[in-house]
């Protein structure tokens, strides 16, 4: 059987190791431990293919420890326990050198699964390293990542990936053989996303493909090749909520070019339409209110409208959306008002309605004075008259701050005439 590139070349020792100078480098937060021997529980934490399983390897190589490996996707309660099991007997309860667990995938991993690994964690009957693509704060449970130190890992940069294909043209022997030149390596890094093992795995693919000895790379080739690359989005994962939060943040920063980069990225990965044009719809009255009355109508016309279209013609007004609510005044009055009288709710609990804002529909009520004294604001000159409207308890609280925009300064101009010497407009 065929052993891909990726595995014949997968570096067994720290000197081999490309990138993560963070973790591994001189100054790095993992080297002195590996030399050492002395190794934490810990979760490595990055996208595929940046080095996860081989770093995992190379630390129980460099530190001489017996080493345990297990899937999550295929791995269950019982495949757990009989690894643990043997652990204990390879290794030592009171010991520096105790077996390394490797779980790739942890994220899969249930709760139950998850809870299988605490005791042997806890009582050092094996050190843990949990490899994962998702933000283990989500999808490893606080009682273990409480026992792990995170370590992120960073996707491979051009002048690494470019450093692997230079590696794969030296040191495999099959590739060596071969008179390869790197003329162009962009199309290559750019099908590759940052994953070195599908950087390698299209490498490999391309030589393959050629019949002479005498290889040279090229954008052209590489292209002709292979075909184009999908973008790399996991609608359930991080990736999802991570960038709808740049997007969202774009579009309150009031960058267009940003926010429609962003929605690029999740229309090509596939995201729903709808799920875009709701957040759409929050950012309007959220970060946008009533400095532009507008976005929301607009906002909402495209939620609607994108729900009947659907793709790729959704596409158009979710840019025009994005760029209108990007271009917009900004406030976020409305949304801080509300927070505001929430929680002056929560602290001052069910405070009784004033007797003259009381419906009085029976003559009971009547008799009790429900709706006396109430002011009908069209009964007065400007269709206002000073009255309560707090309960007696928390009267004369602002709750309500008019933002720095043109359209509520007109707001405040009109709450100042009516409210100057009670709220201090």
């Amino acid at each position: 059987m065929d052993i891909p590139l990726a595995e014949r070349i997968r570096p067994i020792t720290l000197d081999d190791y490309i990138s993560q100078q963070h973790l591994i480098g001189p100054e790095g937060a993992l080297t002195q431990q590996i030399k050492k021997g002395i190794i934490p529980s810990l979760i490595l934490w990055g996208p595929p293919g940046i080095g996860k399983t081989t770093l995992a390897n190379i630390i129980a190589h460099e530190s001489k420890r017996p080493f345990y490996t297990l899937s999550a996707i295929n791995s269950g309660v019982k495949d757990v326990r009989e690894v643990i099991d043997k652990a204990k007997q390879s290794g030592g309860l009171f010991t520096t050198r105790n077996p390394i667990l490797f779980i790739d995938e942890i994220h899969r991993f249930s709760k139950s699964q998850q809870d299988s690994l605490l005791g042997a964690v806890e009582k050092g009957w094996v050190t843990l390293i949990g490899a994962t693509t998702e933000n283990p704060s989500f999808e490893v449970i606080p009682a273990l990542l409480s026992r792990c130190q995170v370590y992120i890992l960073n996707a491979f940069d051009k002048n690494e990936l470019e450093a692997l294909l230079q590696r794969a043209i030296t040191k495999d022997s099959q590739l060596s053989k071969k008179d390869i030149t790197l003329k162009e390596t962009e199309a290559l890094i750019q099908l590759s996303g940052g994953d070195a093992r599908k950087l390698l795995n299209i490498f490999e693919l391309i030589i393959n493909a050629e019949n002479d000895q005498k290889i040279i790379i090229t954008n052209k080739k590489v292209l002709a090749k292979v075909q184009q690359n999908p973008v790399r989005y996991d609608k359930t994962g991080e990736q999802h909520y991570d960038i709808i939060s740049a997007f969202i943040k774009s579009i309150r920063g009031s960058d267009p070019n940003a926010a429609v980069y962003w929605l690029a990225r999740m229309i090509e990965g596939g995201e729903d339409v709808k799920f875009i044009a709701r957040r759409l719809l929050i950012l309007a009255s959220e970060d946008i209110g009533n400095a532009n009355p507008t976005a929301l109508v607009l906002a909402n016309s495209t939620f609607q409208a994108v729900s009947v279209i659907g793709n790729p013609e959704s596409r158009i007004l979710l840019s025009q959306c994005a760029i209108y609510l990007a271009t917009s005044p900004k406030s976020n009055a409305s949304y801080v008002a509300i927070g505001n009288a929430q929680q002056l709710v929560k602290q001052t609990g069910d405070l009784s309605v004033p007797l003259p804002l009381r419906n009085a529909p029976t003559k009971l009520m009547q008799e009790l004075d429900y709706g006396k004294q109430y002011k009908y604001s069209h009964d007065y000159s400007q269709n206002f008259a000073h009255q309560e409207f707090l309960p007696e308890e928390i009267k004369e609280t602002k709750l309500y701050e008019p933002g720095q925009n043109q359209r509520e300064q007109a707001s405040r101009e009109f709450l100042k005439q009516r409210w100057k010497e009670k709220y201090r407009y």
